[in-house]
């Protein structure tokens, strides 16, 4: 910085010429739609990829739980018994049911159990929630549809996998990044022979 007389010159250029383009720059609002979409972008779009996530874990737990339901429908009226069906083929009753929404028909976990009494039908999902990459089945599949007027409890899991990773606040509960899903439905076979 030089003094020149009662000028005061920065860098080549007068003090009184600076600020002038200093005031003309604060009212130039070019660009300020950009820098304010870049700012609110990464939160807005975030956001929205949340709230699409949680849609899509949700509708496919209902999905899940309607399929349970229905499929049960044949062991309950003892369609799957006088059938001979094998748990494989229940496991493909079930898919059909899921339209689409599970990649992987494999990958559900399927335990029918008859059990003595309403009460002592007790549920636990077959994987340690604590679990590090893979987490694997804890427990063993199960088949057996019960005869007539049998306690029968149908449990069905599915890990289902979370595009969106949110750290806390996402919608994995298992220590993969997946999110287990099931539905558990408890009935008394009709009485069929």
């Amino acid at each position: 910085m030089h003094i020149r007389g009662s000028q005061r010159i920065v860098f080549g250029k007068s003090w009184r010429t600076m600020k002038q383009q200093g005031r003309s720059l604060s009212r130039d609002e070019r660009g300020v739609t950009a820098i304010e979409f870049a700012l609110l972008a990464f939160p807005f779009f975030g956001i929205i990829g949340a709230i699409l996530q949680t849609s899509l874990i949700f509708l496919a737990s209902q999905v899940l739980e309607s399929a349970v339901h229905d499929a049960s429908r044949a062991i309950r009226t003892g369609q799957v018994q006088g059938a001979s069906m094998t748990l494989d083929q229940f496991r493909t009753d079930v898919c059909g049911r899921l339209y689409g929404l599970f990649d992987d028909c494999a990958g559900l976990h399927i335990r029918v159990n008859t059990v003595t009494n309403f009460q002592s039908a007790t549920v636990v999902p077959p994987v340690n929630s604590d679990c590090s990459a893979p987490c694997d089945w804890t427990q063993a599949q199960t088949w057996t549809p019960g005869g007539g007027n049998a306690v029968v409890l149908v449990q069905i899991y599915y890990r289902y996998p979370v595009l969106l990773q949110l750290g806390p606040l996402g919608m994995s509960n298992l220590g993969d990044g997946r999110r287990l899903l099931g539905s558990a439905t408890v009935f008394q076979n009709e009485p069929f022979t």
